[in-house]
């Protein structure tokens, strides 16, 4: 393989809300010598913001909503990291993007161990093998038993545990942990930061109790020898395939732990992988470039108001300027200015390899899913379709602002997190979400970005069907339902049934139609 695709490591960071990712996150880029500071995400003033949230009310809220894409160097090793919303409201984003990585990191609190959203998550991580490494976070506080802890990843998670790593002492009494693979132990000091690593001839070496005290130490052995004696042993094979996953400890917000993480995402995770399309599996270091758009953001210059598109490259590389296939249009395009990302500050890159994620321009062509080629006709499949579980009327507060809500309902929804429908009836814009926190961040962008300000008004919806069969059907369901249906942005027949006896009835009722859950069903 092509030694700069083999430096590729791609990977997601993925977890509940408030977990710790965007912290760990900030420590990853200070070991890539990317930022000098890490700041808290809910900085104070003096202070910057989290690198990764960087949308105004990312900050207000202290939460992440967007996925944001960061590059960085580390030990040798080119780090593509994607940066998930953890928040079950914004899921399709970070499912999205679990499609772009060749492995995920999973986060997960000590003191409030597996929770739902993560369970979630694995689910998907699972559906593609996605090779997981685990890092419980917060290792400060007085969190769950470790056992309990790794029982917990077994049992609900439903992936064997290989602890690499294991704590000595709890919450404020965390003396530091231990490397089993290492027979290292680095200590833990909150007050100074100063961490040491000291080599050890293993759990038995004196040293430990003088650090640590033997309480501790006799704790720690009883867990090393449950752990050693009764796990099955890591497996890289099991690992690739998803089976397995290797457990570290640690807390993201003293950076303790970090470094060992990083150090085995650069040993154990895979680099690029072959992808599957509708024609044929792409091996990353063919020769031929092939890429596949994951995500779109709209306005992350809000100065500019831009566009750009999120690639993931699968296979070969290309140079700024170079012209490639985009398949669904079938059209030649230029790639004049790909970039490379620390969330939202962007810097142009001559040259990208399989497994880099790019950002690049978009100028209303390109669409989730779509795949660029040297010129072969396929398309990446995987990229999951989601049918929106809440629906609004947009109303504009201001007449005067019509075109800016048409120009910023339509720019939104490109992103693939709102969906926008035309109703037959009505000529106010109807939009559906996924979450509910989705229409705050609508109706919160519309306003700061476009300078729109509108109310939503729910509409009560049983589910949405995308309606499909012989026209001369389609046009009579359409008259009969007309107050129900509408168009969505391809100008395909959607309905909102508002219960499920409508649905039911209209089933029955004409039978040579289909009624699919998502657009692509």
């Amino acid at each position: 393989m092509n030694p700069e695709i083999e430096k590729r490591r791609t990977f997601a960071i993925v977890s509940h809300p408030d977990a710790g990712k965007t912290t760990i996150t900030e420590k990853f880029l200070w070991y890539g010598n990317v930022i000098r500071e890490a700041g808290h995400v809910r900085a104070k003033a003096n202070r910057s913001y989290t690198v990764s949230d960087w949308m105004k009310i990312e900050q207000q809220r202290g939460i992440s909503v967007s996925s944001s894409v960061l590059n960085f160097p580390f030990e040798g090793c080119m780090f593509n990291l994607v940066d998930t919303p953890g928040h079950q409201d914004f899921c399709e984003d970070t499912y999205r993007a679990l499609t772009a990585v060749d492995a995920a990191l999973v986060l997960i609190d000590s003191v409030n161990g597996v929770e739902k959203q993560t369970i979630r998550l694995m689910n998907v991580c699972r559906m593609r093998h996605t090779p997981i490494i685990t890092f419980i976070n917060k290792m400060d506080l007085d969190g769950r038993h470790v056992l309990d802890l790794l029982d917990q990843i077994e049992n609900v998670l439903h992936i064997k545990t290989a602890p690499f790593t294991l704590p000595i002492g709890v919450g404020k009494l965390l003396k530091g942990v231990y490397s089993i693979a290492e027979n290292t132990f680095h200590t833990f000091n909150p007050d100074d930061g100063k961490q040491e690593i000291i080599q050890m001839t293993g759990p038995d070496d004196p040293r430990l109790v003088e650090l640590c005290g033997e309480n501790w130490v006799n704790q720690f052995k009883e867990e090393y020898e449950m752990v050693t004696g009764g796990m099955d042993p890591f497996d890289h094979e099991r690992f690739l395939k998803g089976e397995m996953c290797p457990v570290f400890f640690g807390s993201a917000v003293n950076n303790f732990g970090v470094r060992q993480l990083l150090n085995a995402f650069a040993k154990l995770a895979p680099p690029p992988m072959v992808r599957n399309t509708d024609k044929r599996d792409v091996k990353p270091d063919e020769d031929a470039f092939s890429a596949f758009v994951f995500k779109i953001q709209a306005n992350m210059d809000p100065k500019h108001r831009d566009r750009t598109a999120f690639l993931r490259i699968c296979s070969g590389s290309f140079t700024r300027g170079e012209k490639v296939f985009h398949v669904r249009t079938g059209r030649e395009i230029r790639l004049a200015a790909p970039t490379a990302f620390l969330a939202k500050d962007k810097e142009v890159i001559d040259h990208a390899w399989a497994g880099d994620i790019v950002g690049i321009n978009d100028p209303g062509l390109f669409r989730i899913g779509d795949t660029l080629t040297d010129g072969e006709k396929m398309s990446f499949t995987g990229i999951p379709d989601f049918a929106p579980e809440h629906f609004a009327r947009v109303t504009l507060l201001n007449p005067l602002k019509s075109k800016q809500l048409t120009k910023g309902l339509a720019e939104l929804s490109e992103e693939g997190a709102t969906q926008l429908y035309e109703p037959l009836k009505s000529a106010i814009p109807v939009v559906g979400v996924v979450g509910e926190l989705q229409f705050d961040v609508l109706k919160f962008r519309l306003q700061s970005e476009y300078g729109a300000d509108v109310q939503l008004d729910r509409v009560p919806a049983h589910g949405i069907r995308w309606v499909k069969g012989p026209e001369a059907d389609v046009g009579k369901f359409a008259d009969e339902y007309a107050m129900d249906c509408m168009m969505d942005k391809e100008r395909n027949l959607v309905c909102l049934f508002p219960n499920e006896y409508r649905l039911n009835l209209a089933m029955k009722n004409f039978e040579n139609l289909t009624f699919a859950e998502t657009s692509q069903g």
